[in-house]
């Protein structure tokens, strides 16, 4: 099966490299090969190599520099995936693309379940609900698989940034009214795993818009106090955690209080189980 893997660095991409090498002949393309923020080179270079499956992990996802130039992220956030699920449609093969907890405004109390009505805060939150919205515009075959927290042991996150500040600073401030469930990038690449699994088995289930995060809920505060304890755990000193308020670590793109994603409807729809988030943090930090 040919695999077009969409994105190179990010988080979920490089996990997906490594957990689909051998489900198939695995392409990727990155922002050298191919730039999603140029709308007219999607739709050659997709039929170019015919795939049997598409997957977009592909985004800006710089939340506060999206504030800066709304034009850049809704072309790669919005306009690309359209037009991704107009080419996976034309060559009748799925496309599974990720989307983000910002699509929700964070104001309700429950957990966001699939049909709450979105209501991003953000012009990341924006353009990725446009996406979404393109997507299902087209129809087709296709997952949008919403996560939150992304970590893992590449590039930028909370994980690396707490594991280094924790040991540089005799106290560190840490937001702790902000909820979610930290959801690390290779738990995303291996339900991803399963749920092609399933669709070539023949035992997928419905497409559509899926919540896709780690079982559980945290603060960033209780985040960072768990990377806390397994520094400890290996002799290291650490900083002194103090939890603050949202409001007194202002940013230019407003965070949603509630990021807290019902994942019920993707493990009955698709016959799988997700990890807490603790078992997740675990896997990670155990990872070679």
């Amino acid at each position: 099966m040919k695999i077009l893997l969409l994105g190179q660095h990010g988080q979920v991409s490089q996990e997906l490299q490594h957990t689909l090498k051998e489900a198939g002949e695995l392409t990727v393309l990155g922002r050298d090969q191919l730039d999603l923020a140029h709308a007219e080179l999607i739709r050659q270079s997709v039929l170019s190599h015919r795939p049997a499956l598409i997957l977009n992990a592909a985004a800006h996802t710089a939340v506060d520099q999206a504030e800066r130039e709304p034009e850049l992220a809704f072309a790669i956030n919005a306009t690309a995936p359209g037009i991704l699920a107009e080419v996976a449609a034309e060559l009748d093969v799925p496309l599974i693309h990720y989307s983000t907890d910002y699509v929700f405004d964070g104001n309700q109390v429950e957990p966001y379940r699939e049909s709450d009505t979105p209501n991003p805060l953000s012009v990341y939150g924006r353009s990725k609900l446009a996406g979404e919205q393109a997507i299902q515009a087209v129809g087709g075959m296709h997952l949008i698989l919403r996560t939150s927290w992304v970590y893992s042991q590449h590039g930028r996150n909370f994980l690396l940034t707490m594991q280094r500040l924790l040991q540089e600073r005799e106290t560190l401030n840490v937001v702790a009214d902000q909820i979610g469930a930290p959801t690390w990038a290779g738990s995303i690449a291996q339900t991803t795993a399963q749920l092609i699994e399933h669709w070539r088995n023949g035992q997928a289930g419905p497409w559509g818009v899926y919540h896709l995060t780690a079982l559980g809920e945290t603060s960033w505060f209780g985040f960072a106090q768990a990377i806390a304890e397994h520094l400890q755990s290996q002799g290291k000193p650490v900083a002194t955690l103090h939890p603050i308020p949202s409001s007194a670590y202002p940013t230019p793109a407003q965070r949603p209080l509630n990021s807290r994603l019902n994942c019920r409807q993707l493990q009955q729809d698709w016959q799988l189980q997700l990890p807490t988030w603790q078992s997740a943090l675990d896997e990670c930090l155990a990872a070679p």
